[in-house]
C-alpha cells in the first residue's frame, strides 16, 4: 500500500486550478455557486456591514471567499469570515494566516459534511470564537460560540412561513438585529 502524499499550502498556490481549497492535505475543488448561496452570502454580508465601517473596538474586517491557513495541510475558503480590528488593526491581505474570529459556511448540496464536521472541528480546535452554519434548502441558521475549548449552540433557527420571529441578536453581532427575512431572500 502506498502511502499519499499530503498536499500543502504551496502546492495549493501553485495550482492552475480555480475555486479550490485545501482540506486535510488534498486540493479539493470547491461547488459551482447557486444563486441561493450567492443571495444569502451576500444578504449576510449585508446585514453586518455595519461593523465593518467602524474602527478600533466594536469594528470588523468582514470578507467573502476568503482562504485561511490553520496549518501546512488546511486551508478552506470561507464564505465569509471576520477579523475584530482591535485584534487585527491594518487590513489583511493575500491568504489570511491570522485565525478568524468568527467564520460564516453556507452549505451546498453534496458538501454539507465539510461545514458541519470538518470546518467545525478544525475551527473549535482553533479556537475560532464564533461559528455560523446556514442552510439555504433547509433555511436553517445555527450559530456556535466557543466555550471552554467547545462549541455551544448560541443560536438556532428553521425559518420558515409560520415564523414570528423575523429579527434575532446573533453573536457576535449581537449589538443590532440581524433580519433572517432579509438573509433568507424573503424581504
Amino acid at each position: 500500500m502506498e502511502a499519499t502524499e499530503l498536499k500543502t499550502v504551496t502546492d495549493l498556490l501553485h495550482s492552475a486550478e480555480e475555486r479550490i481549497e485545501l482540506i486535510n492535505g488534498e486540493i479539493i475543488k470547491r461547488p459551482m455557486a447557486r444563486s441561493e448561496h450567492a443571495l444569502i452570502q451576500s444578504n449576510i454580508a449585508d446585514e453586518v456591514a455595519l461593523f465593518k465601517r467602524k474602527d478600533g473596538l466594536g469594528g470588523w474586517w468582514i470578507m467573502t471567499e476568503i482562504s485561511v491557513k490553520y496549518n501546512e495541510h488546511q486551508c478552506p475558503c470561507h464564505d465569509l469570515a471576520g477579523w475584530r480590528k482591535e485584534r487585527v488593526p491594518h487590513r489583511p491581505t493575500g491568504i489570511m494566516n491570522v485565525i478568524p474570529d468568527w467564520v460564516c459556511e453556507i452549505t451546498s448540496p453534496n458538501h454539507e459534511r465539510k461545514d458541519l464536521f470538518h470546518n467545525f472541528i478544525l475551527l473549535q480546535r482553533n479556537k475560532v470564537p464564533y461559528y455560523w452554519v446556514i442552510s439555504p434548502e433547509d433555511k436553517t441558521l445555527i450559530a456556535y460560540e466557543l466555550d471552554n475549548e467547545k462549541y455551544h449552540v448560541t443560536f438556532s433557527i428553521e425559518y420558515g412561513a409560520e415564523l414570528t420571529i423575523k429579527k434575532a441578536r446573533i453573536p457576535p453581532f449581537a449589538e443590532t438585529e440581524i433580519d433572517l427575512q432579509y438573509i433568507f431572500g424573503d424581504d
